[in-house]
């Protein structure tokens, strides 16, 4: 039996972020990023418009760029002191996603983080508040996942949790909050949604359900993308609606090991964070390599690439290499580096890696099993191996392609 599970309510458009003004509820708790939410005045109309429908407000601010599970429990201790009935997340996917799993331990203060990681284990929520998220950027989709993605940087590990529980109650989609957006952050987050739709439509989890979304989301991300990295407004409506749609279709298809490996090499190195979106653009076209040697894949892929996007190809084959090649392609356009070994401060191009060659493939043979064990492994259509993982990961650091 398949399962399709979206929030409630979805409001889209300019000025949708407004709808909160008719939220029902005594307290409402707003969880923010590092800044850019207040300084473009969302964040301030976001309180009046949640003390105009006649709540309490509280902020919790500054949540980090991958959040890291004290900040999910210093949230949740903040949640327990003002009983939140409604949790607001606005801002990237960071905030929305430390927001879930405050949630959680707010719900249940006796879960610890070990449990929220339990894949599908969570017990039932909304026992004390809902959950509103409010997307800043056009990638993660989180405001529409079942998905959460939490750092332990004591182990040096993204770790995924995945449960229905935690798909949100109303995602608000409003392209207005996008439109002051830096050009990398567009690109990298851009990138992340068009991973989200092609891991998704070859996914064993996919369904007719989330084809629809998935082809749909892929075919408006590859046309609006380079337009909207240049800041172009329609462009940038375009682009919050597809990751949005890329997002449905993730969270009920799957994903597959382009996730895996950037959960697991994100923060696992000392030189820097690999930026999640950058590492889903560096690695897609690998993973597209090794996965089209499964039938089902092959062909899928070669479905995107024929129908999809017209490329040309004789052969299933050919389609899918014309289909890496237009990646490659994008991620040039928008000055995304082809492999670890150009991969500069903030995901830009670079003549020498900030990620060690020598501690990438120290680290490599673990970094391999965690990527393994990851939650989105499990619905990838080709099943690696501890070594097949660990030859991905020289491909992806060398720009290697991938031919076993």
């Amino acid at each position: 039996m398949g399962r399709f599970t979206n929030p409630r309510d979805l409001y889209f458009g300019e000025g949708a972020r407004h709808e909160v003004k008719n939220f029902k509820g005594e307290r409402a708790m707003i969880v923010t990023g590092g800044g850019s939410m207040r300084r473009g005045g969302f964040l301030d109309e976001l309180e009046a418009d949640l003390r105009e429908a006649g709540m309490d407000v509280d902020i919790i601010e500054g949540v980090e760029s991958d959040p890291s599970v004290e900040t999910v429990m210093k949230g949740a201790e903040a949640m327990a002191a003002f009983k939140p009935d409604w949790i607001v997340a606005i801002g990237g996917g960071s905030p929305i996603d430390a927001a879930k799993a405050m949630w959680i331990k707010y719900e249940y203060p006796e879960t610890t983080f070990e449990d929220m990681c339990i894949v599908f284990g969570l017990p039932k929520l909304r026992t004390k508040a809902k959950f509103c998220a409010i997307s800043s950027t056009s990638g993660t989709a989180t405001e529409v996942t079942a998905f959460s993605i939490i750092t332990n940087y004591q182990a040096g590990i993204k770790y995924p949790i995945a449960d229905f529980e935690i798909t949100p109650d109303v995602a608000i989609v409003d392209p207005e909050i996008t439109y002051t957006m830096p050009a990398k952050l567009c690109a990298h987050t851009g990138m992340d949604a068009l991973t989200h739709a092609i891991e998704a439509y070859v996914s064993t989890a996919a369904s007719a359900y989330t084809d629809a979304n998935a082809l749909y989301a892929m075919r408006e991300i590859v046309e609006w993308l380079p337009k909207s990295y240049t800041g172009d407004k329609e462009a940038r409506k375009h682009m919050h609606d597809a990751q949005c749609i890329a997002g449905i279709a993730f969270s009920s298809g799957l994903l597959g090991i382009v996730h895996s490996m950037a959960h697991k090499t994100g923060a696992a190195f000392s030189g820097g964070h690999i930026i999640h979106g950058c590492a889903n653009a560096m690695y897609l076209g690998k993973v597209i390599q090794f996965n089209a040697k499964d039938d089902r894949a092959r062909a899928r892929y070669a479905y995107i690439a024929s129908e999809v996007f017209h490329l040309d190809g004789e052969t299933e084959e050919e389609l899918v290499q014309a289909l890496v090649q237009m990646i490659r392609d994008l991620n040039d356009k928008i000055n995304i580096p082809q492999g670890i070994k150009n991969y500069g401060q903030a995901g830009v191009i670079a003549e020498t890696s900030i990620i060690d060659e020598k501690e990438f493939f120290d680290k490599a043979p673990q970094v391999a099993v965690n990527a393994i064990a990851d939650a989105c492994t499990g619905s990838n259509p080709r099943q690696p191996t501890p070594e097949e993982m660990e030859q991905l990961l020289k491909c992806v650091y060398f720009d290697l392609p991938v031919e076993f």
